[in-house]
């Protein structure tokens, strides 16, 4: 059988990507897609991604393991300190499964989700637009949520989860106007409910159109794509990928 080559616009020889949450979920399995596009890749992370790692490696990827607070400045900063970053791909993140009105933190979770969720992406991605528009360049990939369109995809949803996705949405609108013109692609996908660690225990698998929730390599590779020059017109754009359990604008 003839090998075929992969097309210049989605290959990533040659170039370095960060990826966040990178030590399970979608973080990981974007890491693993990234590395079979060619990518040389920075894993970032709070937990160890030691098996993340491995998996690259045993692919044939290269990878560095950074591990570190993403809601620490100094540390977000120093993760463009070394050598041109191409592309990011911004996959961390929490959920709270608690409900709300039992939560007796719940002030506290709020202001934590919003941190998280908000803050960190809008530091992260100006500190990322600044780097790459002194190279001439590059594209970032955040993930938002269908519960940042719809409010939930569940009754059970939590509201500081909606709106901190919600507000995602928002920020990559105003990053991408904010960074285009500077040669910074700003774009992001929101996710139906995944199965990953975070999503354990919400059974909506029966509820959905497809009769399962996603899986962490199906966001993968729409995020790994923001990440390539084949995305080269693409900017503000929210990629629904939710096995059509929202179908809108």
């Amino acid at each position: 059988m003839k090998q075929i080559e992969l097309p210049a616009a989605l290959s990533m020889q040659g170039k370095r990507a960060l990826v966040t949450g990178a030590a399970n979920g979608i973080g990981k399995a974007t890491a693993l897609v990234l590395a079979q596009l060619g990518a040389d890749l920075v894993l970032c992370d709070r937990a160890a991604m030691d098996e993340t790692g491995d998996d690259v490696r045993a692919a044939g990827g290269v990878c560095s393991l950074v591990r570190g607070d993403l809601t620490d400045d100094a540390f977000t900063a120093a993760l463009f300190a070394g050598g041109r970053v191409h592309a990011v791909a911004h996959c961390a993140g929490i959920l709270e499964g608690r409900p709300w009105r039992e939560d007796t933190a719940w002030h506290e979770r709020f202001h934590r989700v919003m941190d998280v969720n908000v803050r960190v992406p809008l530091q992260l991605a100006a500190a990322a637009i600044d780097h790459m528009a002194g190279f001439g360049g590059g594209n970032i990939a955040l993930v938002g949520s269908v519960a940042g369109k719809t409010g939930g995809t569940s009754i059970g949803t939590p509201p500081d989860y909606s709106a901190s996705k919600g507000a995602v949405h928002a920020l990559v609108k105003w990053l991408s106007r904010n960074a285009v013109g500077r040669g910074v692609l700003v774009n992001a996908v929101a996710p139906g409910p995944v199965e990953t660690a975070m999503t354990r225990g919400f059974n909506l698998g029966p509820t959905l159109p497809m009769g399962r929730i996603g899986r962490a390599e199906e966001l993968a590779w729409p995020i790994a794509f923001l990440c390539t020059a084949a995305a080269s017109y693409l900017s503000g754009a929210i990629l629904d990928v939710n096995g059509g359990a929202f179908v809108g604008p």
